[in-house]
């Protein structure tokens, strides 16, 4: 038999796996609204107790509302810009690609070494999309995205444990290192923050929630040299999973508290 990876991560970069095996775990529901094929296929090659994300419900149906939404947005983003390049930041285990891919799409996935240690164990990838394992903070990753055009830059799962001056160094580098840059950010709530402890999964990762912002207004200084497209949330997604909701979309209290997407792109 196959030997299984045991990965060993922990804090933020930990919860990678919390929101693989959500998605691998929906996909294989009952009258899934969602599938993703890779994370049912590779779920069995990681070594790792799932006991925490299986029992977590708040955390599985936020990973795959927000993952719905996020598929959404980057498939018309790329049906628009069919031979873009995306750089998905905070990549963990996302399966994105497998689902978006046209055969044409150049695609980055980015993270901290240890973090893509694991992927590539489990993934193996080359050719158009390919790995980059650095720290979102460090300018060089820029100059490792040999492939340039219309860019579409993905941040999921992220900002919430960063600081303030963090996402802005970030958003910095984008910002100074490429031209027509498209963002989409996930953004806890503001309200949110520090309530990790509602997703008990995450909260034993250690892990803690920093940053929220319910707008890109929020984002101030932060998004200097930016300009808003949109603000969204995943609002649309948490009504596939339950239609029951339906009647609950267009309540102010609903999308005030739901998760963010503010999606920007460079002036």
């Amino acid at each position: 038999m196959e030997e299984k990876i045991k990965p060993q991560l922990t804090g933020a970069a930990e919860t990678m796996l919390q929101s693989f095996y959500a998605r691998a775990k929906y996909s294989k529901s009952k009258n899934c609204k969602f599938y993703d094929a890779k994370a049912v296929e590779l779920a069995e090659k990681i070594d790792y107790n799932f006991s925490d994300a299986h029992n977590d419900s708040a955390m599985s149906n936020g990973v795959v509302a927000r993952s719905i939404v996020l598929d959404e947005l980057v498939g018309d983003f790329i049906k628009k810009n069919p031979d873009c390049v995306v750089v998905n930041i905070a990549c963990g285990l996302d399966t994105r690609f497998y689902r978006m891919d046209n055969g044409r799409i150049t695609w980055y996935n980015l993270d901290l070494p240890e973090t893509i240690a694991v992927r590539d164990q489990i993934y193996s990838e080359s050719g158009r999309v390919s790995t980059i394992g650095m720290s979102a903070f460090d300018p060089a990753w820029a100059d490792m995205v040999k492939v340039r055009g219309k860019m579409l830059f993905i941040i999921e799962g992220l900002s919430m444990y960063l600081t303030a001056e963090q996402n802005g160094q970030m958003l910095s580098i984008i910002r100074d290192n490429f031209d027509n840059a498209y963002v989409i950010m996930e953004c806890l709530p503001k309200k949110w923050v520090s309530r990790e402890n509602v997703e008990k999964s995450i909260q034993k990762t250690g892990a803690k929630f920093i940053f929220g912002a319910d707008c890109f207004d929020d984002l101030g200084h932060l998004g200097d040299g930016f300009e808003k497209v949109k603000d969204d949330n995943i609002v649309r997604g948490m009504m596939k999973i339950y239609p029951i909701l339906k009647p609950f979309e267009n309540l102010s209290v609903v999308n005030k508290n739901a998760e963010k997407m503010l999606i920007f792109k460079k002036k």
